[in-house]
């Protein structure tokens, strides 16, 4: 897709699946600003490109200032934002491990508050055509074990898309994605996964998700062609969600 002279904004685009969203929004035409936690990664990912189609910022979005920095720097250097995609998530587990007042909340300020606030920062810099698209996650409808922190915050993210897809009637766009498994090794440095046949075999789709199917929606709802998308949630599992598990049928074993 052509994005030439666009402006996008993404969170946590140093590593996974932001990254390939960075590299993808670029090589198609647009400018990109991103923030990141990992200085090292960020900065790599950053000199690949001309200084001026790119800008980087390290630091934490569950930071109020933080975020204000960020978006006061993307207008200075580009004076609107015609893409917002809320990538950025971190994962503090849940109830059984521990996870306490502080961690939880914590997760919530990336994965919800972080968003709002953004979504806040560029209400008046959103051209005409503008997109917000929020990365959420099946673990917002399923569930393991101790998961409670990021399930939480994905579950948010969902419940924030359709609210802000009102509120920013006329003014942008709101759309959210639920990934599956994507194996994201490709997009972070020095992390290989080794995966088996029957990683790929318990997809439906018939293999394990990877960063560039991801992005190929994202891409899809910030494009003309979706102007008439707003409030939706997308699930993009390679339908891994929409398999029914009995135990005993199909190789499935409940252990207890």
């Amino acid at each position: 897709m052509d994005f030439q002279n666009k402006v996008c904004v993404v969170t946590g685009g140093a590593n996974g699946i932001g990254r390939c969203l960075v590299k993808q929004f670029l090589e198609a035409g647009s400018y990109v600003a991103f923030i990141d936690t990992d200085e090292a990664a960020g900065k790599r990912l950053a000199s690949t490109v001309e200084k001026e189609s790119v800008l980087f910022v390290c630091g934490d979005v569950s930071e109020e200032a933080m975020l204000i920095e960020f978006a006061q720097q993307v207008l200075e250097k580009y004076n609107k934002a015609d893409f917002l995609i809320n990538n950025a998530c971190q994962n503090k587990n849940g109830i059984l491990t521990g996870c306490g007042y502080n961690d939880f909340n914590y997760v919530l300020k990336v994965g919800v508050t972080a968003p709002y606030m953004l979504a806040k920062l560029f209400l008046n810099s959103f051209p005409a055509g503008a997109a917000v698209v929020n990365i959420a996650s099946t673990r917002a409808f399923m569930s393991q074990a101790d998961t409670e922190s990021y399930s939480a915050a994905k579950g948010g993210i969902v419940a924030l898309t359709h609210a802000l897809s009102i509120s920013l009637s006329g003014k942008a766009r709101v759309n959210s994605i639920s990934p599956g498994w994507i194996d994201t090794s490709g997009y972070n440095e020095g992390k290989n996964v080794e995966l088996s046949q029957t990683d790929h075999a318990q997809h439906p789709a018939g293999r394990v998700g990877i960063p560039e199917d991801i992005v190929a929606m994202a891409m899809f709802l910030c494009s003309e062609k979706a102007q008439f998308i707003t409030g939706q949630n997308f699930t993009v599992d390679g339908g891994m969600s929409k398999r029914m598990i009995y135990n005993n049928d199909e190789g499935w074993y409940f252990k207890v």
